[in-house]
């Protein structure tokens, strides 16, 4: 008998089904995960004997093949860990196994049995969603994936006990309630910036236009100062971009509490001649400003691979940054 879950695999902000399929025989002791794993999926193998040990399930002395469908496509992250259990807890007639088709699962397991928090939970539910499945996933990531959708069933176990025990009727896992965190009140602000009083008017024309702006200048002349101010001055995120942000935001693994998070994303550039730093932004459906980033030397290289509107930061000797000045040259906008 081949017991099968399903679950997802993340590829950008994606989530692309994969099927765990689980079959104990007879022959050698031993647990092979095959389907292209990574080093974190090869090593749930250790994770998750011991759960299930702890947990008050000890598998057979007989051979256990983990494939994860499609074989071509490369597994990585620990989120399968709890996928191979409840499959190998369906092949050894622990819960039933017709119980799991209609739901996707992602988990971490701990070696006492509990389930770990993983990033991806909301992609994971929206994928869930998409192919008319229920989500299990861990209790600590219930509220993020409670956001795929109110008719979306989420069961968020904090052990394998208890998704067994709800499972076999003697307890009864209420749906997680969606959630967002505060906003952030103390970014920096634009009017925090004295002078500099063309390159405040740029980015007020960018934020208000949804326009691209490029700043070129060596290392010190204000390009940071400058763009790290601009989500001040952006309006709220609308519903459908707090939904895309939230998913950049749980793939990397940053949303606290599985709260959806409102403020948009900023990494800082690196002051560097060689690296011309990435932009605020946000996914490339979403017509948000982009503001990006290089030094003087990679200014003509990047030029000439993104159409932008430009604008130059010359820092003279010995001025401070109030004395800074910023020209856009009058040529029209590059193209590609």
């Amino acid at each position: 008998m081949v017991a099968r879950v399903s679950t997802v695999a993340f590829q950008g902000i994606e989530g692309v089904p994969v099927e765990v399929q689980v079959m104990i025989a007879p022959g050698k002791v031993l647990m092979h995960i095959v389907g292209l794993p990574d080093k974190a999926v090869a090593e749930s193998r250790e994770r998750v004997q011991a759960a299930l040990h702890a947990s008050g399930l000890a598998l057979p002395p007989k051979k256990v093949t983990v494939n994860l469908a499609p074989a071509d496509l490369p597994k990585e992250g620990s989120h399968f860990d709890l996928a191979i259990a409840l499959g190998l807890m369906a092949a050894l007639g622990a819960i039933p196994a017709d119980a799991l088709s209609s739901y996707t699962v992602i988990g971490e397991l701990n070696l006492d049995g509990t389930i770990a928090p993983v990033a991806g939970a909301l992609p994971a539910a929206i994928a869930a969603n998409a192919m008319g499945k229920g989500l299990i996933c861990p209790a600590e990531s219930g509220s993020e994936a409670a956001w795929a959708g109110r008719e979306i069933d989420i069961l968020a176990p904090r052990s394998l006990i208890a998704l067994a025990n709800h499972f076999r009727g003697t307890q009864v896992l209420s749906r997680p309630e969606p959630s967002v965190r505060a906003g952030v009140t103390n970014l920096p602000d634009l009017a925090d910036i004295k002078g500099q009083e063309s390159a405040k008017r740029a980015l007020e024309v960018a934020a208000a236009g949804g326009h691209n702006l490029l700043f070129v200048g060596p290392p010190g002349s204000g390009k940071s100062m400058l763009a790290s101010r601009l989500p001040s001055i952006l309006p709220p995120l609308s519903t459908n971009e707090l939904l895309e942000v939230s998913m950049i935001h749980s793939i990397a693994g940053q949303l606290s509490g599985g709260k959806l998070s409102d403020r948009r994303p900023y990494r800082a550039p690196h002051h560097s001649t060689t690296m011309a730093a990435v932009c605020v932004r946000g996914p490339a459906r979403c017509r948000w400003p982009i503001t990006a980033f290089c030094s003087s030397t990679n200014y003509r290289s990047f030029r000439r691979r993104r159409s932008m509107r430009c604008a130059s930061l010359s820092k003279p000797a010995n001025a401070s940054l109030r004395e800074q000045t910023i020209e856009f040259p009058t040529r029209p906008a590059f193209s590609l």
